[in-house]
């Protein structure tokens, strides 16, 4: 274990959500003088506290704080694209290495996971306004086939709303016609825990948790940020800032807020855990513990792991 730092540049930890990752990192983390990088898209907003479920509680461990990063960097309605991200996690990695320390990356969002643990070679693409305005006619199917002429989806929540979709398209048609060397991100020796429960169990936590966040003040959140930014900018960071932005505009009432946003979030889980299935088949390997086991006993089999892959 002592030279596990040495062998990989990076642990992280993934799996769906609801799933009790960032308890579970953080106590890897407090074990192995690690620090956290937040790979959620949606936590680098101030002010989206419950909807994202930072918990900043949990990076507490005994009398210690983990440190953590990538979390809270910009306002709410601004479009935090997966470039900053990429160069954001990098400058947080390189911090923490030069620390001496082990980043622990954690999260669920997979292309933001995977940006990392991959290295994408991306390219920061400008708003075209122009280009837009040339869109304007276009219906919705008809901006999902235009997309599509630029090569596979590779995440499906490009077509959930329209600013999402042209968005995507102004990307793609950007990056086929700039196809410029850039720097290259380091490549990463990882090793990659994934947390998973079985389909049951992860449908009473996702369900519990979105009781217990509503009970903690997620409408008010919501409110709160609808003084500061225009409801379509909160919807655009779908789940719960879609639909309890509907409620709070009167379009649906509380129990229909509720029952579907709770669908989607299970639809969502299904998508993350679909990603990471994804990820294994193109070349990850991902060291899978039971979620149903108690945190002690996740970290203790996760310690295990590492030292058999030290052997």
């Amino acid at each position: 274990m002592n030279d596990f730092k040495d062998r990989y540049d990076l642990l992280a930890v993934t799996g769906h959500t609801a799933g009790g990752k960032t308890e579970f990192a953080v106590g890897l983390a407090a074990v192995l003088d690690g620090e956290i990088l937040s790979a959620d898209s949606r936590q680098v907003y101030r002010g989206m506290d419950l909807g994202t479920g930072k918990d900043l509680k949990a990076y507490r461990t005994g009398n210690r704080i983990i440190p953590y990063h990538l979390i809270d960097l910009v306002e709410p309605g601004y479009k935090y694209s997966l470039f900053e991200y990429q160069k954001d996690a990098l400058d947080a990695y390189l911090q923490i290495r030069k620390r001496n320390h082990l980043p622990v990356l954690c999260g669920g969002s997979g292309l933001y996971l995977e940006s990392v643990l991959r290295g994408y070679q991306l390219v920061e693409v400008p708003p075209d306004p122009e280009f837009r305005e040339q869109l304007k006619g276009e219906d919705h199917e008809s901006l999902i086939r235009l997309l599509k002429r630029y090569g596979p989806l590779h995440n499906t929540t490009d077509t959930s709303s329209r600013k999402r979709l042209i968005r995507a398209i102004e990307i793609a048609r950007f990056t086929n016609e700039h196809k410029k060397p850039q720097p290259p991100f380091p490549k990463l020796k990882s090793f990659i825990i994934g947390i998973r429960y079985e389909r049951e169990e992860r449908r009473k936590r996702i369900t519990e948790r979105l009781k217990k966040r509503l009970d903690e003040g997620m409408v008010d959140e919501v409110r709160e940020l609808l003084k500061r930014i225009a409801p379509e900018d909160l919807v655009y960071y779908g789940l719960e800032y879609k639909y309890l932005t509907y409620y709070c505009l009167g379009k649906i009432s509380y129990d229909e807020m509720f029952r579907q946003l709770n669908i989607a979030i299970h639809q969502f889980a299904k998508r993350q855990m679909t990603w990471l299935r994804g990820m294994e088949r193109r070349g990850f390997t991902i060291h899978w513990i039971r979620g149903e086991s108690s945190r002690d006993e996740k970290i203790h089999t996760a310690l295990e792991m590492l030292r058999t892959s030290e052997e």
